[in-house]
């Protein structure tokens, strides 16, 4: 029988925005267990954002999506610092003995919210591999560097299976694991993918040129392929001035390597025994009925959740949804 919230999306899909609509292959390359030495010399030192919590809670850790970075979740990180404070909790009040009433209110310090940049993106290092193996290694590397031992991993999209895997690798250091607008299946054509990627590799900015300008030139130069505004906006905010020359500050030589493995999803045989929130938006159509038994065959503890009227991109479309949606599976305080 069906868990509570797993009812179909919705037929209506987006329009192309950052995933396309997804194929019904599956696929992908096994995934091994706990990293070892040689493997941990091979990850790269993510850079990474804090706000400071309770250390004797298990923090909240932020992936996001392909082609994005850290300060997209910026907010999210901000709000969910501020909901979970629990200075905005109000419980509801009662009556006391002789008159009067007392209300419940839990003011516990935060928990601490650390927002990554995955390899390849933002200020982490470049690296020519770009497999959910590596970007998982990568986490549980900056983990240990830490001195984490446990937390809960919420990731968007690309960073949504990186959380999966890296839960399903290693599920002693996985508390609750929140998978945004994303499934253990495969997603986007390659194609569309590849076409973006030939598109900004063939932008042509001038040195010198005032960044806003810069901006509006690559604008132009995109706009033939990556047609849709939002999604042209999205990719260039990887646009960036280095000493006077413009360049693409994601790796896009190793991304275009490994789109096929970005786009598939490892197997796995081992499920991960921890609760877990698969959180689409009810406009995408990238946590589909279909995938629900894989859902379930990996994470039997997993509830499906969708904020109606958001898109893939759900903590934009749909801000506020998301956060109380995230506070809710939360552990309480």
């Amino acid at each position: 029988p069906p868990k509570r919230g797993w009812a179909p999306p919705p037929s209506r899909l987006l329009p192309p925005l950052l995933l396309p609509p997804p194929p019904t292959r599956r696929g992908g390359a096994a995934v091994p267990g706990p990293p070892t030495a040689r493997s941990l010399r091979s990850s790269v030192q993510l850079s990474h954002g804090e706000e400071r919590g309770r250390a004797d809670r298990a923090p909240l850790v932020l992936l996001h999506g392909l082609f994005g970075s850290r300060a997209n979740l910026h907010a999210v990180a901000k709000a969910l610092v501020r909901g979970g404070s629990g200075t905005v909790r109000r419980g509801p009040s009662w009556a006391v003995p002789g008159g009067g009433t007392v209300a419940a209110v839990t003011v516990p310090l935060p928990r601490q919210v650390l927002t990554l940049d995955a390899r390849n993106h933002g200020s982490s290092p470049h690296s020519p591999l770009m497999t959910y193996e590596a970007m998982s290694l990568d986490v549980q590397h900056l983990l240990t560097r830490l001195g984490i031992t446990k937390c809960i991993l919420l990731g968007h999209s690309m960073g949504g299976k990186t959380a999966m895997a890296l839960a399903l690798q290693r599920p002693e250091l996985v508390e609750r694991l929140i998978s945004v607008d994303i499934g253990p299946t495969s997603t986007a054509p390659v194609s569309e993918f590849s076409a973006y990627i030939s598109a900004m590799k063939s932008v042509k900015i001038p040195d010198g040129l005032p960044r806003s300008a810069a901006r509006q030139l690559a604008d132009h130069q995109l706009r033939p392929v990556v047609q849709h505004l939002q999604l042209r906006q999205f990719l260039l905010t990887n646009l960036v001035e280095v000493e006077g020359h413009y360049a693409w500050r994601v790796n896009l030589d190793a991304i275009s390597h490994h789109l096929v493995d970005i786009m598939n999803f490892p197997i796995f045989h081992k499920p991960y025994p921890g609760p877990a929130l698969f959180l689409g938006g009810s406009d995408s159509p990238y946590i589909r009925s279909q995938d629900y038994p894989e859902i379930q065959r990996l994470f039997p503890k997993a509830d499906v959740q969708y904020i109606a009227g958001a898109g893939h991109i759900v903590h934009q479309d749909k801000f506020g949804e998301f956060i109380t949606a995230v506070l809710n599976f939360l552990p309480p305080p």
